[in-house]
C-alpha cells in the first residue's frame, strides 16, 4: 500500500492515500513493520527518504525481535516476509493488516482488510 502511495499506482494510489489521510489524523494508531521501510527504500529508491521521514511522525515501528521472528516462523503462512508482517502487528496489538494482498493472509493471526476495505470502513 505504502508503494502505491509512493509511486503513484494508479488505481490503487486512491485508497492508499485515503488510509494514509486516516492515519496522520490518528497519530500514534497505526504500525508499520521495520523491514517495511527497507523494502519501500529498495523498491522506490532514495527518493522515499522524505516521505518515510514524514511517515514516521505519525506512524510508529513495530517493536519487534527475536521472539517475534520465532513466532512468524511458527504462522502457518507461506510467505516469510507476510508471517513478519503478521508478527509485527501482533507486537504492537493491531487489529488489522492493510495490504492490497489480503489473501495470502488467510493464515494470519490479524486479519488483512484491503486499503479499499479498510477506507470504507474507517474514513468519512
Amino acid at each position: 500500500m505504502l508503494i502505491d502511495f509512493v509511486q503513484d499506482r494508479t488505481p490503487f494510489s486512491e485508497a492508499a492515500t485515503r488510509v494514509l489521510t486516516w492515519t496522520e489524523n490518528h497519530p500514534g494508531q497505526a504500525v508499520v513493520a521495520w523491514h517495511t521501510c527497507a523494502n519501500l527504500f529498495y523498491i522506490c529508491g532514495p527518493e522515499s527518504r522524505p516521505f518515510l521521514a514524514d511517515l514516521i511522525r505519525y506512524v510508529d515501528i513495530a517493536p519487534v525481535g527475536t521472539t517475534d521472528f520465532a513466532r512468524a516462523l511458527s504462522f502457518r503462512m507461506v510467505d516469510l516476509e507476510d508471517a513478519m508482517q503478521a508478527a509485527a502487528a501482533l507486537s504492537f496489538g493491531a487489529t488489522f493488516i492493510v495490504t492490497r494482498n489480503v489473501k495470502d493472509y488467510a493464515h494470519s493471526p490479524v486479519k488483512a482488510l484491503s486499503p479499499g476495505e479498510f477506507a470504507r470502513r474507517h474514513v468519512t
